[in-house]
């Protein structure tokens, strides 16, 4: 048979490791891979020694449209994205006007989506009060699962789950069939802290993580789980920063509880001096851990205590990033582009085989999510994937594909580089600066 695309030469990272293989492609699905393709093809890419790697499957960004696109929107974030590797992401609910709180917000959003994206798309409904009838039709329209706040969120929209909410929408979600995202920080614990520091005058770096201490995560994922025991709600818990919370949620998977955990690259990269050096560029919720303690988690993901990385790219406008007072200043990172590489970084570092960093960008995050067309380098798949070059490369302004260039990765060095990025087999980034101008990015919905 002819293929649309053939890849010769490529180390493919592989569910049994890194081997040299041929990849076919036909109509956007992983036809073969093999040591060697003789059939004719539309397209023959050589791969020249290049890592292949299975497209990133970010289950947690911000892009804020409809209603805040000039924090990212659609068409920027999913351009960074590719550029950065990711040919799925999860959009979450909370910081666009309207929240997606119901299933004519959801089905709105999707219709942006297919208009904006150059990559795939699923898309997170919201947990709050006075919607819990909402989630079974958002639930029908598509939703990959549900996010809830134990903390306040930032913005007006979105409200935190109150304990009436959190439980009645617990058990809703299990009805459903679906998965509950938390972000788990202690409400009266963080509120108490930050009022108490603030009364106090004191607002710089340490403030700010006093105000949000270990203890409160470890707090809020406690509750959670007691929480999904009553209930047998599924449970993901987004961008977990401590050890603590990590033998919490542990011990809950070895009670046979259905529950995984989420971390970001930078609490794995980065710590609370780096929140002291660059200001509010780094800062973030719960925020950057001391070295100590940033050395804790990423032992927890290599004694495989940790199941998914995503990058939970939050951005805004400079304006909200303020220097004087970091309390007021908008929580958090500008990543989305880095997340594997930034992966890629901490195996290269750590003697951590290729493979893992795979497991935790894409496959991992594509069958905890019912995604099963995503997520490996395997025939049957959609042909999402990205070629690596172990070639330094150091991120400019000019080299982010965010809407605004102000990111904690700024003048960080990768060890690595992305030399082209595809999705369902149409290349949507190359190094040499090309953007994708194809939005034809589709909404997937869990199998």
């Amino acid at each position: 048979m002819a293929y649309d695309l053939i890849i010769k030469g490529a180390k493919a990272v592989v569910r049994e490791g890194v081997k040299e293989v041929d990849i076919a492609v036909k109509d956007g699905i992983i036809a073969a891979v093999s040591p060697a393709i003789e059939e004719e093809a539309d397209e023959v890419v050589q791969a020249d020694g290049q890592y292949l790697f299975p497209g990133v499957v970010d289950c947690h960004v911000h892009f804020n449209e409809p209603g805040r696109e000039e924090w990212e929107g659609i068409r920027t974030g999913s351009q960074m994205m590719a550029a950065g590797g990711c040919t799925t992401y999860f959009d979450m609910p909370l910081n666009c006007i309207p929240s997606t709180v119901t299933a004519e917000n959801l089905r709105a959003k999707a219709e942006l989506g297919k208009q904006k994206s150059a990559v795939d798309f699923a898309l997170w409904g919201g947990l709050v009060p006075g919607h819990i009838a909402d989630i079974r039709p958002m639930a029908e329209a598509g939703a990959v699962g549900f996010k809830a706040f134990l903390s306040k969120c930032g913005t007006e929209e979105f409200h935190s789950a109150d304990e009436r909410t959190l439980f009645n929408g617990m058990k809703e979600i299990a009805a459903c069939g679906k998965i509950l995202a938390l972000h788990a920080e202690s409400d009266p614990i963080t509120s108490f802290l930050q009022a108490e520091l603030m009364d106090q005058g004191k607002m710089d770096a340490d403030a700010y993580a006093a105000s949000r201490p270990e203890e409160a995560e470890a707090e809020a994922v406690y509750r959670a789980i007691q929480y999904a025991k009553v209930t047998g709600c599924p449970l993901h818990f987004v961008h977990i920063s401590t050890r603590k919370a990590v033998l919490l949620i542990q011990q809950a998977k070895e009670d046979g509880m259905d529950v995984t955990v989420e971390t970001c690259p930078h609490y794995l990269l980065f710590s609370h001096e780096d929140l002291r050096e660059k200001g509010s560029v780094a800062k973030c919720a719960p925020p950057l851990r001391a070295e100590a303690s940033k050395e804790e988690l990423i032992n927890m993901l290599l004694a495989g205590k940790i199941d998914i990385v995503s990058s939970d790219h939050s951005p805004c406008p400079p304006a909200l990033k303020r220097e004087d007072d970091l309390f007021l200043s908008w929580g958090g990172i500008s990543g989305g582009q880095f997340t594997l590489l930034g992966m890629i970084e901490l195996a290269a570092s750590r003697n951590i085989p290729f493979e893992a960093v795979a497991e935790w960008t894409a496959a991992a995050p594509a069958e905890r999510f019912g995604l099963l067309k995503k997520g490996r380098i395997e025939a049957g798949r959609d042909a999402d994937f990205i070629f690596i070059e172990m070639k330094p490369h150091t991120v400019t302004k000019e080299t982010m594909f965010s809407k605004h260039k102000q990111s904690i990765y700024e003048e960080h060095t990768f060890p690595c580089r992305i030399t082209a990025t595809y999705s369902r087999g149409r290349c949507v980034y190359k190094y040499d600066g090309q953007k994708s101008a194809l939005h034809e990015g589709e909404l997937v919905i869990p199998s």
